[in-house]
């Protein structure tokens, strides 16, 4: 939200600065791309599709710096979408715990969508977040529903 500036004579609009986040991505396979979210104050795992050249619904989304907003989700409520990705569109950041290829028999919960997690495990002998609810909750909170900058960072 801007605020407004006073001075002798003068009235101007000064944006607040907005907050930065980074993705750093560590691991890559065909289970998925996993990382951490990393802001001043925050910090969590994270969890996507394997790389697929940027291919809707099968892929993770490119290296980059994207603008982050809220957004009312008819599945998951209030929650953060990732706007502005090339050639894609509704990549959310919410909870889950797969994000593996499907076409190679893994189990996934997301379509090019970014799932936090308090730690990185397995479930049913897949890589997965685990505790993404919790890790959600306590995002929304931290961000207060703030937009953001979110910085991609590691690719393939």
């Amino acid at each position: 939200m801007p605020i407004w500036v006073s001075q002798p004579g003068q009235v101007s609009e000064v944006k607040m600065e907005e907050q930065q986040m980074f993705l750093i991505r560590t691991g890559f396979s065909d289970q998925g791309t996993n990382g951490m979210l990393v802001t001043n104050g925050f910090s969590c795992f994270t969890l996507e599709l394997p790389w697929r050249h940027n291919n809707r619904s099968v892929s993770c989304i490119p290296q980059g710096q994207y603008k982050v907003i809220q957004r009312a989700s008819p599945k998951y409520g209030k929650i953060y979408w990732v706007t502005e990705v090339p050639s894609r569109s509704y990549i959310l950041i919410h909870s889950g715990n797969y994000a593996g290829d499907v076409s190679k028999g893994y189990k996934s919960h997301v379509q090019g969508c970014i799932l936090l997690g308090q730690k990185m495990g397995r479930l049913s002998g897949q890589k997965a977040v685990l505790n993404s609810r919790v890790t959600v909750n306590k995002f929304m909170r931290m961000t207060d529903l703030q937009p953001f900058k979110l910085h991609v960072i590691g690719q393939q």
